[in-house]
């Protein structure tokens, strides 16, 4: 099929691959523009367009896709569908109804459960087990269209918002190679979502990495996990920002002797408890959260054991005040 492909992040590079490998015509990419980055201000390319580059393959940059020179060169290309795998822009009525077969988005969760810019990271912070991919009919509406292809898969232990990212835009582009020859024939039969089961979140945000300690330590280190590698969970060590990279919800140790003299009672949420010769246990809500790997504003990552080379870390001590 012809096919114009519309995404901007990682999560959409897998699949733009997997369809030029098998065989199909993509016409042209719709991507972001460029952005300046850093100190620098170097113009940073997204990495579909990187990829579509890679492959000779014209790229469309508009700032919003439906104003009428973008919807013009778009129905120029006369593609049979557009697939759309995290874009970053609403498509209009008119862009929806161009190609025969509609356009199809690839969808990091399994609909109608978490629509929205950040499926992956809150399938981990909310504890679920499972997660999945959804190949839906777009429509008007976000994320509000009719499934044609669902596959699930487990969300392990340690899981992380980078890991499961990477599988889930795998597993896009293997359900993406799937799906198209059957829409072709019509060999999909929609199904319509279930308002009733819906969920939604939106765009993730600096501000949701700054750890609450009222809350209990397993929501905690979900939240770590699910926010590794962006934009990570923190708080603040002498007022400067401390990124929490690995963690585990530790048992609470009710009355328990610590390694500090102290016991479990003595602390309230966002104190060190004990200091160990690898880790540190901070009290929480309930349970304490042990903290193996972490990174100090202006520093590297790396492992507590470390840290506590150069570092004072003591039961007592107060962390998530700010200057």
């Amino acid at each position: 099929m012809k096919i114009i492909y519309m995404g901007t992040p990682d999560f959409a590079v897998a699949p733009l691959e997997a369809v030029i490998k098998a065989g199909h015509t993509v016409c042209a990419v719709v991507t972001q523009p460029d952005k300046q980055k850093g100190r620098g201000k170097e113009v940073q390319m997204s990495p579909v367009k990187e990829c579509a580059l890679k492959y000779g393959i014209p790229v469309l940059q508009p700032v919003k896709v439906r104003e009428a020179e973008a919807v013009n060169r778009l129905a120029g290309y006369q593609a049979d569908i557009f697939v759309i795998a995290a874009f970053g822009q609403l498509l209009t009525e008119d862009i929806l109804n161009m190609p025969r077969f509609g356009c199809i988005n690839i969808h990091a969760s399994l609909l109608p459960a978490y629509r929205g810019a950040a499926p992956i990271q809150q399938a981990i912070i909310n504890g679920e087990k499972e997660t999945g991919v959804t190949i839906m009919q777009m429509a008007k509406g976000l994320d509000t269209g009719d499934m044609l292809l669902k596959k699930c898969i487990p969300i392990e232990e340690k899981e992380t918002g980078e890991s499961l990212h990477d599988k889930l835009a795998a597993v896009g582009a293997e359900l993406l190679v799937e799906a198209l020859p059957k829409i072709e024939h019509g060999e999909l039969v929609p199904e319509k979502q279930d308002e009733a089961l819906s969920s939604y979140y939106g765009k993730l945000t600096k501000d949701m990495g700054r750890i609450d300690w009222k809350r209990d330590a397993v929501s905690i280190e979900r939240l770590v996990r699910g926010l590794n590698a962006w934009p990570s969970a923190y708080t603040f060590y002498h007022g400067k920002t401390l990124k929490i990279w690995e963690s585990e919800a530790a048992d609470n140790l009710s009355g328990a002797e610590l390694s500090g003299g102290g016991k479990s009672g003595d602390f309230r949420p966002g104190q060190v408890a004990q200091v160990l010769k690898d880790s540190f246990d901070v009290m929480t809500g309930n349970g304490f959260l042990r903290i193996r790997s972490l990174q100090l504003e202006g520093k590297r990552r790396m492992a507590v054991k470390d840290f506590l080379l150069g570092y004072e870390v003591k039961p007592g001590m107060i962390l998530g005040e700010e200057k």
